[in-house]
């Protein structure tokens, strides 16, 4: 398995998380910015389209299997390499090389908000590296972390396994080195927090109405500690 590397050359190692007061993961789509206003559109095409022409299915059928496959996997990209050998770069290039910044929208004063919690703070996605790196450059909140923790970093075993895998969760809290109660992952989809707080860790759920079940998710209290509507709202009270 492949450990984060540092968001810029000037940030602190992951092995800076075992001092700091607390260690905070952040998702990236619908957290730090929202991309049900345009990002999650234009992917979501191209995932379609692409799935169409490596397997030769008209649209109907790609898009289908691309939204089966994501259920399942937590990434399109696990079910297509499982059972179609598809080469995961070359999926993820394919299906995120665009110009991200004419459709990224991010709260007013996050780099802010960032900056005055007080510990370390990974980008944890199921994104590909370079896409997280142009979004987060794009809202222009790259230096307000310490690393970025992708999709190219989520696999175990010879297996890709992106969140909400309790695998990876429990890697995570091994590679840190650090209680699980000095973690806090903030996040907008429900079974990735589930599975955090199967772990151990903290868990902030930030509600947006175009991430997938999050409205109508059964027993989210009992592994949710807080939810806000916007980061801003978001303080600093791990359990």
């Amino acid at each position: 398995m492949r450990y984060p590397i540092r968001a810029h050359p000037w940030a602190r190692p992951l092995s800076a998380a075992k001092h700091a007061p607390h260690v905070w993961l952040f998702d990236l789509d619908n957290t730090l910015h929202n991309a049900s206003q345009g990002i999650f559109q234009a992917i979501d095409s191209r995932m379609t389209s692409t799935v169409a022409e490596l397997l030769q299915l008209d649209h109907q059928q790609a898009d289908v299997l691309r939204k089966e496959y994501w259920q399942r996997y937590g990434a399109t990209m696990i079910g297509l390499h499982r059972h179609h050998q598809t080469d995961p770069d070359l999926f993820l290039h394919l299906t995120h090389n665009f110009d991200v910044q004419p459709l990224v929208h991010s709260e007013k004063g996050l780099v802010g908000l960032l900056n005055r919690l007080p510990g370390y703070k990974l980008l944890l996605t199921n994104a590909p590296l370079d896409y997280a790196q142009r979004v987060m450059r794009a809202i222009h909140a790259l230096p307000a972390i310490d690393g970025i923790w992708s999709i190219e970093h989520m696999c175990l075993q010879g297996r890709y396994r992106p969140k909400p895998s309790l695998g990876l969760m429990q890697q995570i809290v091994a590679k840190l080195g650090v209680p699980p109660q000095r973690i806090t992952l903030v996040e907008d989809t429900l079974r990735n927090l589930k599975s955090a707080r199967q772990c151990g860790l903290n868990t902030v759920h930030i509600f947006n109405p175009g991430t997938p079940f999050s409205g109508t998710h059964r027993g989210r209290s009992l592994y949710v500690d807080s939810r806000i509507n916007q980061l801003r709202t978001m303080r600093f009270a791990p359990r």
